[in-house]
């Protein structure tokens, strides 16, 4: 069976305290790599995978041999995808060019991962560049499907128990996309909480890391680690009042699964919730365009060098918008910076006059379009990422084709603990 159960909250604890022995652990999951990956190729290969982990393990031990002195990931298996540099590690970026031109020192956010004991299983498949040119990644739901992208392997990998974390990043939808056609959890949280130093940038101002889990326990575990100054809020005692943003923006959803939200939202309001309709993102096809154009511009500026030289071994819809950003003026690329604010901004605003805590909508337009070819539209995320406003998916049931669908939970900028806390309030009531 591909997707197997691998809870990164219980598992770490077992770790910390000895109760799951570390070695057995190791070898456990490098088997189950061997055993499932080759079917939805979610991680590079690595001949001597099971050898490095085992020798870092043992590292891990001796440097923490009493259990109550363990740091909180110690010895959880963590994929990284292959858009941060990790040390020991080449990082390709799902591209054929030289690797040596984007070479770079260890990211922040992987670190910090490893001071917090974590080990790292490997890398994860990107699309090239973290973009729409897919890698060879399937989805553990059904092979024939995509797992979304760009974080097309982070995703697959959590959801078929390959590792217990996975970190990605989102530009437009690489982590709630990806995570919702897994059926799995995936967290962006806010713009620059989680520090991007140490990764191949697509959009310096837009680049959101995030990650992976199974739990939500795992999340905020994770957030813990991650999050800059994380102060973790206990669970709220009231439900939160729900937005949902009517109009052009919803108008996107395919029909089967803006059933399926629909269904869930009188879930939600039985549950206790308060679901008010709001009008919000009326020029979404404008902010669509916008968006695109802007992260296209700085990724053409951030790759104008390596382009000039290597532009035939850049996959074709990966120069086509090169090109496209080159044809953004610094004044049009100006103005689209001021624009993430100013939306984030008026949804806050929108949220305070309609007294709403958080925004729920579907975390994609639909399950996983067939084909690994392509990834599958974003347009759900962007408005949140342009606007760096904190976002989660939550596996939402699954569509006719037995595919997994999500539910996705937007808070203000900077209240990633309360989008938590309430997220974990609402799985406690609500089954969806």
């Amino acid at each position: 069976m591909i997707i197997n159960s691998s809870p990164l909250a219980a598992t770490a604890e077992k770790l910390r305290t000895g109760r799951m022995d570390l070695f057995a652990y190791i070898d456990e999951m490098c088997d189950r790599v061997e055993k499932v990956d080759p079917q939805i190729e979610a991680m590079l290969p690595e001949p001597e995978r099971r050898k490095r982990v085992l020798a870092e393990a043992k590292t891990l031990q001796t440097r923490y041999p009493d259990p109550a002195r363990r740091p909180p990931l110690y010895g959880a298996l963590v994929a990284v995808k292959d858009i941060f540099h990790v040390t020991g590690f080449v990082t390709k970026a799902g591209s054929v060019i030289p690797p040596e031109l984007f070479a770079g020192p260890e990211a922040a956010c992987v670190k910090m991962l490893r001071d917090a004991g974590a080990l790292i299983l490997g890398k994860s498949v990107t699309t090239e560049f973290a973009y729409f040119e897919p890698g060879p990644t399937r989805n553990p739901h059904n092979l024939t499907h995509t797992p979304g992208g760009s974080s097309s392997g982070s995703a697959a990998a959590v959801a078929a128990g390959l590792c217990v974390l996975s970190l990605g990043t989102q530009t437009i939808g690489s982590i709630i996309r990806p995570a919702a056609f897994c059926g799995v959890i995936g967290f962006k949280p806010t713009l620059g909480r989680v520090p991007t130093e140490g990764l191949v940038y697509f959009s310096r101002t837009l680049d959101q890391v995030g990650f992976f889990t199974q739990d939500m326990a795992g999340i905020e575990l994770a957030s813990s680690v991650l999050c800059g100054q994380w102060k973790p809020v206990p669970v709220p005692a009231t439900l939160p009042v729900l937005g949902v943003p009517t109009g052009p923006y919803l108008k996107q959803v395919e029909p089967e699964a803006l059933g399926a939200f629909n269904h869930h939202l009188s879930k939600l309001e039985a549950a206790g919730c308060k679901v008010k309709q709001v009008s919000a993102l009326s020029e979404v096809a404008d902010l669509n365009t916008l968006h695109r154009r802007l992260v296209f511009a700085e990724f053409a500026r951030e790759h104008a060098e390596i382009y000039a030289k290597h532009a035939p071994l850049y996959r074709k819809r990966t120069a086509e918008i090169i090109e496209i950003g080159k044809s953004v003026s610094d004044r049009e690329l100006g103005s689209a910076r001021t624009n993430c604010s100013a939306l984030r901004q008026e949804l806050e605003s929108e949220m305070a006059r309609a007294g709403i805590d958080l925004w729920v909508t579907p975390s994609a337009l639909g399950p996983a379009p067939e084909g690994i070819q392509a990834t599958g539209d974003p347009n759900m995320n962007l408005p949140w990422t342009h606007a760096g406003m904190p976002a989660i998916t939550l596996p939402a049931g699954k569509a006719n084709n037995g595919l997994p669908l999500g539910l996705q939970f937007v808070a203000r900028f900077g209240e990633d603990e309360k989008l938590l806390g309430w997220c974990r309030a609402l799985g406690d009531r609500v089954s969806f």
